[in-house]
């Protein structure tokens, strides 16, 4: 039985936890059952209260907007390449990127209303921004611990970080399994998004239920991408799609097969690194496909719409879709802060952790290609209904 997004429940799961995880189970279950001490009563020493303060400031530098944010992922993983997690984070960000600017590209822009493209860009945003704050810190404690050769990990909880993740990192530092490590990021940070954004009253009334999500859901354009050199001059795609973003289970695993993905092949892995050295994060797609998007507006944007695609090809004589860089069409935003609170409740989460690895075989070319003409077809449908009912005007 699958977990429900308000009333979990985990009985599907196997209940055999390997020898190295027992440790972890007994520590979680003693959490769910006692609330966490608070850390407002800690009296730190001057050099954590410093480091702590300077991990906020480096959060914030670098949480300006999806490019920052991407671009600080990548150049962590490069540094630490143990922490798997900040590679899967810097492509599912840049496709969060890569959604955003859809909403001013050449398709969406015929479909949504500007009222729409601001609520939908909101939404993507604030959980780009959520998740960034909440992980980014970790990073930058498992560094200072690092450098330091001591486990700063007791100092999670003045970054609001949860209790999940402070025993998760603790097992991480003295068994070094990576991905264990990994798995438990991405239950803690879809966990995380569940409580403050799925679960939001106000988002569900504005962006679940708007038309824009409804044509993402729709048109199965929630396509995750792995650009990657397949060679050294020619760039492929993998990946998968999300289909119930409104389902936490379904978005905890979705993650583990995007991980299973991008580090199961050594092909894969190395040419997706390659790759994301070589094109640094612009929002554009043009970063992957050149060929078909271009960051500069090449037709007259009132022009009458015709089909410009096919399987993933321009037709003859067609412009580039517009795709432009994020910065040049979204500016920065003000966020208000986090909603405090823990998500943590029930150890047996943890069952994500050992339940059976997720696997997917990556083929996602057609799939993503049907979805841009699809949307081509919906955007001359409703031309067709404009037309029609100017006809009947006059």
């Amino acid at each position: 039985m699958r977990p429900s997004n308000h009333n979990r429940k985990w009985s599907g799961f196997s209940k055999s936890i390997p020898f190295p995880l027992l440790h972890v189970k007994e520590e979680l279950k003693k959490k769910s059952k006692h609330t966490h001490p608070s850390f407002k009563t800690w009296v730190l020493p001057e050099e954590e209260t410093r480091l702590v303060h300077e991990i906020k400031e480096r959060t914030a530098l670098h949480n300006k907007n999806n490019v920052t944010r991407t671009h600080a992922y990548f150049q962590f993983y490069l540094r630490y390449s143990e922490i798997r997690w900040a590679l899967l984070g810097h492509m599912v960000s840049r496709n969060g990127g890569w959604n955003m600017t859809d909403l001013k590209g050449d398709l969406y822009t015929r479909l949504l209303s500007e009222q729409d493209q601001l609520i939908f860009f909101s939404f993507l945003e604030r959980g780009n921004w959520l998740i960034f704050q909440d992980v980014y810190p970790q990073f930058l404690l498992y560094e200072q611990s690092v450098k330091r050769a001591k486990n700063l990990f007791h100092l999670l909880p003045f970054f609001n970080v949860s209790t999940f993740m402070e025993t998760m990192w603790n097992h991480f530092w003295r068994t070094g399994n990576y991905d264990t490590l990994a798995i438990a990021t991405i239950i803690n940070e879809q966990s995380y998004l569940e409580k403050r954004v799925i679960q939001n009253n106000q988002v569900n009334k504005n962006i679940l239920n708007s038309l824009g999500f409804k044509l993402y859901d729709f048109f199965r354009f929630n396509h995750i991408l792995f650009p990657f050199y397949k060679d050294e001059k020619n760039i492929s795609l993998v990946g998968d799609t999300m289909k119930h973003f409104t389902s936490l289970h379904e978005r905890i695993l979705l993650g583990k097969r995007l991980y299973s993905l991008l580090f199961r092949c050594e092909n894969i892995l190395s040419g997706v690194i390659n790759w994301a050295r070589d094109h640094p994060h612009t929002g554009s797609r043009k970063d992957y496909w050149p060929h078909l998007f271009s960051d500069v507006n090449e037709a007259f944007s009132r022009a009458f719409y015709k089909r410009r695609t096919k399987q993933g090809q321009l037709r003859k004589g067609a412009n580039r879709l517009y795709s432009p860089q994020l910065n040049y069409v979204w500016r920065d935003i003000h966020h208000e802060e986090a909603e405090n609170g823990d998500w943590f409740e029930d150890w047996r989460i943890m069952n994500y952790l050992m339940n059976e690895e997720e696997h997917t075989d990556g083929e996602i070319y057609d799939e993503y290609c049907t979805a841009i003409e699809k949307i081509e077809l919906a955007i001359l449908a409703k031309n067709n209904i404009l037309l029609r009912e100017e006809t009947e005007d006059e």
